[in-house]
């Protein structure tokens, strides 16, 4: 019977694995067999998977989704997992019953059945799910900033534009700015500059920085799509969709983000809203850096705050052009570090043509082939090498960009003046009128304007530059910064191949009859200062000529000097030492522009009048010896400028020529000095004449002691001279009222008058009717002995004074001489917010300034000048005033002009 039990025990382990249990145990080695295998899928999945991530994370910078890597990790771990199920089921296969394959343990074993059948279905839905990856890896999010590399090292001169612009980007309230300067200056290198420290910064208030090239023409599309590669927008949510499309794209990303966006090279407004820039500024902390060669383009693009670049001091330029130079080169000859030093100069400061000049020149290493360079630079500056290409051409875009060629001639224009030389605002728009560039405008004064405006455009393109010399009634002065001179000449010269169309001569001595048989094909022939002409054998060609500009120290013209120049439009021979003018002057039929002033002519030929076509003659200064010939003036039919300031006539000359003026139909502008009662009379009596009358010059006037000024006036400029018994200035107003001098009828208006100059006229009392010259700039009073009170106000609080708070609201300069009665300028406090300059010398009863508390806050005051003792003695409602204005007062006195 010993065989029963193990019957018996078998039928037991039977009847325990029934059901469910039994079939899970029966399907396990099959199951095995496939768990294997969707094992061996998974693995083959995984590595496809994870050979993907990592070819698209090293070959294309992009970073596995969250997902993937997610997934990565669950396959590595369901390896290990169903690795060690495995190693389990064939340690419990090994425990089967003796001779059976019956487990000993069939709960043990059901219960690795059942985690085998499980881990069948995890590895299937894994490997499933890692099949279907349509994406695996994401572009990386892009740095904060790329770097820009600085093609120029070391950069020097930038130190403060960079500290400004920095702290703005750190002020909250400051959203955009605008760096504008010339060509070749430095606003790229800043821009970069300016990127490369967020590098360095620690300041993390910023996301992300932008970094767009605009360049000319504009081309939005190009910034658009510069925009979103920075900002990693998928491409196939912008590439080839609309303008609109993209501008969404870039806009629903920037407003989640505290963004920089530098535009370098912008030469027009660029409307930010089209391409998808949201605004900044006013609290909101993104900011927009913008660079630009036009200040025009800074108000355009709304910039709130706008810095220019400057040229570089004499020590930061020399330190530039050494350093490019090279110490080698330096060091060659004891004679170069000097000479080097010459050549800086010629650069004026300009860092790319400092650095292309030092190109040239680093290889030049005896002192002859500086001294060779630096006589070409003088003279001929295009013959430096690199400086067509590397420099003119570069700055070129901005005479390229002016808007049409009336502008760009009147450019080019200024090249005819020396360099460093300060050009006068008004004489340099007569001088276009004369040419035709304005011919546009018919009226005189509506060129003068667009003349203006033409100036404000190169100023902001900075072409053209504010010069030192002092305001003056013919307004600012300006200069062209040394290289952009040579640029225009280089331009004006057709880019150098036509080298005498533009003949500019300064300080050169005596130039030979050869060289000026060169000029036969010259537009323009400037000659300055110390130059002059050998006597000419026979007389020059200039068929082609349309401007000379005669500035010489002495000359005396040829014989036949005017016969061969058929298109010639202006003479300028101001300020020559000239004793006669050639009667053949009248042969010149296109001649618009005739400026004799200041030369010694001693009288005029009677051939003039048939300059039928002569719009601007000035004669201002000369010492005539006989009276102008008779029907000369009137005979210009075309005249519609003329000036004969400082000039001396007899009172019946004068007369006369009066009578001239009023018969020209075109003439708008005179400028003219009377002596007599019956002279000024006459001019007022002419309504043509008193409405064409810009400059009234009264002198001497014997017995005249009372001025009557016709209102309104076209009157500019007013001097009063030696008019000994004047006392008081009246003024009618259109011809009917008469009213006294002391508060004149509130309609009559001096709208023109810009400068009044009293001198020696000893019984004047007040000026009181210049209340009534709201735009009065210049007010020079000198040795006029009874004068208490420049503007007397007699009138009571609360009177009409409210209606005359602007006095002097335009005022530039004052000054006050010689005056031993003086006891006031005006009884009130003024704020004065124009003035630059007072003056005051010889006025011991002048003990008050009319200075309200405005004036310690205008930064246009730049100095008062007068005796220690005078200032000394002041008297203030406002100690405050006297400590900030004590800084701006300098002693002892010297004349300045006003």
């Amino acid at each position: 019977m010993d065989f029963v039990s193990p019957v018996l025990e078998v039928a037991s382990l039977i009847c325990n694995c029934v059901g469910d249990r039994a079939d899970h145990l029966r399907r396990l080695p099959q199951n095995l067999i496939s768990l294997r295998a969707a094992m061996e899928k998974l693995n083959n999945v995984y590595k496809d998977v994870k050979e993907r991530v990592e070819r698209e994370e090293n070959l294309e910078k992009k970073k596995r989704t969250h997902v993937v890597d997610g997934w990565i990790g669950r396959a590595e771990a369901m390896e290990i997992e169903v690795n060690e199920l495995l190693d389990r089921c064939d340690e419990e296969n090994q425990k089967k019953c003796f001779g059976t394959c019956c487990p000993r343990n069939c709960r043990s074993s059901y219960k690795l059945a059942k985690m085998v059948r499980e881990k069948m279905d995890a590895v299937a839905e894994l490997q499933s799910e890692g099949s279907n990856f349509q994406e695996v890896a994401v572009p990386l999010p892009g740095p904060l900033v790329i770097e820009r590399p600085l093609e120029e090292k070391p950069v020097v001169g930038l130190d403060s534009p960079f500290r400004e612009v920095w702290r703005l980007l750190q002020d909250k309230q400051v959203g955009s700015i605008g760096i504008y300067g010339m060509g070749g200056v430095g606003k790229t290198t800043l821009l970069k500059k300016i990127n490369n420290k967020f590098l360095q910064s620690r300041i993390k208030a910023f996301d992300i920085v932008i970094w767009v090239v605009v360049s000319r023409p504009t081309n939005l599309e190009r910034v658009q799509e510069t925009i979103l590669d920075r900002l990693d927008i998928p491409d196939d949510r912008w590439k080839g969709r609309a303008e609109e499309r993209k501008a969404e794209e870039i806009r629903r990303v920037l407003k989640t983000k505290k963004f920089v966006l530098l535009l370098d090279d912008i030469w027009e407004p660029l409307d930010l809203l089209r391409v998808g820039i949201p605004p900044v500024g006013y609290g909101n902390e993104s900011k927009i850096v913008f660079t630009t060669r036009s200040a025009d383009v800074c108000g355009g693009m709304a910039a709130q705050k706008s810095i220019k670049v400057e040229c570089l001091e004499e020590k930061e330029a020399l330190s530039l052009f050494q350093a490019k130079v090279g110490e080698d080169t330096l060091n060659s000859h004891p004679d170069i570090p000097k000479l080097a030093e010459m050549v800086a100069k010629e650069c004026k400061g300009l860092p790319l043509a400092l650095i292309v000049i030092a190109r040239a020149m680093a290889s030049a290493k005896t002192p002859e082939e500086w001294e060779t360079n630096l006589q070409k630079l003088r003279l001929y500056p295009k013959d430096v090498a690199g400086t067509e290409n590397d420099l003119f051409s570069v700055l070129a875009f901005s005479y390229d960009s002016l808007t049409n060629e009336a502008t760009k001639s009147c450019f080019l224009y200024c090249s005819l003046f020396p360099e460093d030389y300060e050009i006068p605002f008004e004489h340099l728009i007569k001088l276009w009128i004369g040419e035709g560039f304005l011919d546009e405008f018919d009226d005189i004064q509506e060129a003068r304007n667009q003349g203006g405006k033409i100036i404000q455009m190169l100023k902001h393109a900075c072409l053209l530059e504010v010069g030192t010399a002092p305001f003056s009634i013919d307004g600012e002065y300006l200069k062209m910064h040394d290289v952009i001179r040579d640029m225009a000449l280089w331009l004006a010269c057709e880019k150098g191949k036509k080298k005498n169309k533009f003949v500019v001569k300064d300080g050169v001595g005596l130039i030979s009859a050869q060289e000026v048989q060169k000029w036969k094909d010259a537009q323009r022939i400037a000659l300055w200062n110390q130059t002059s002409i050998e006597e000419l054998r026979e007389p020059p060609r200039f068929p082609n000529t349309e401007t000379v500009i005669g500035r010489m120290t002495w000359f005396m013209f040829p014989s036949g000097f005017f016969a061969n120049m058929s298109v010639i439009r202006v003479l300028d021979f101001s300020n020559v030492e000239i004793r006669k003018l050639p009667a053949e002057i009248g042969n010149l039929a296109t001649l618009q522009y005739l400026n004799l002033s200041g030369t010694r002519i001693l009288y005029l030929p009677i051939e003039l009048k048939n300059l039928k076509k002569l719009r601007y003659l000035i004669l201002d200064g000369l010492a005539l010896v006989e009276p102008l010939p008779n029907q000369m003036v009137s005979s210009l039919s075309s005249l519609q400028l003329f000036s004969m300031k400082f000039s001396y006539m007899s009172p019946t000359e004068e007369i006369m020529l009066l009578e001239e003026l009023e018969q020209l139909e075109h003439v708008n502008d005179i400028s003219i000095k009377l002596t007599s009662i019956q002279s000024i009379q006459r001019l007022f009596e002419s309504h043509k004449l008193r409405r064409s009358t810009t400059f009234l010059q009264l002198e001497g006037c014997w017995g005249m002691n009372q001025v009557q000024l016709v209102s309104p006036s076209c009157i500019k400029e007013l001097v009063l001279e030696r008019c000994y018994k004047l006392e008081e200035v009246k003024i009618i107003h259109f011809e009917k009222q008469v009213v006294p001098s002391k508060f004149p009828n509130p309609q009559c208006c001096f709208n023109h008058l810009l400068s009044v100059r009293i001198n020696e006229c000893k019984k004047l009392m007040n000026l009181n009717w210049l209340i009534h010259a709201p735009k009065l700039q210049f007010l020079h009073i000198e040795q006029s002995e009874i004068i208490e009170k420049v503007i007397e106000d007699e009138r009571k609080e609360g009177s009409e004074i409210e209606s005359y708070l602007s006095v002097f609201s335009r005022l530039i300069c004052l000054t006050l001489s010689d005056l031993p009665k003086l006891e006031s300028i005006y009884e009130h406090p003024l704020p004065f917010p124009s003035l630059r300059r007072i003056t005051v010398q010889d006025c011991p009863r002048l003990k008050k300034l009319p200075f309200d508390s405005s004036i310690c806050m205008s930064k246009k005051l730049e100095e008062i000048k007068g005796e220690q003792e005078w200032w000394d003695g002041l008297e203030w409602n406002d100690q405050t005033l006297m400590h900030n204005l004590t800084p701006i007062f300098s002693t002892p006195w010297k004349p300045i002009k006003c």
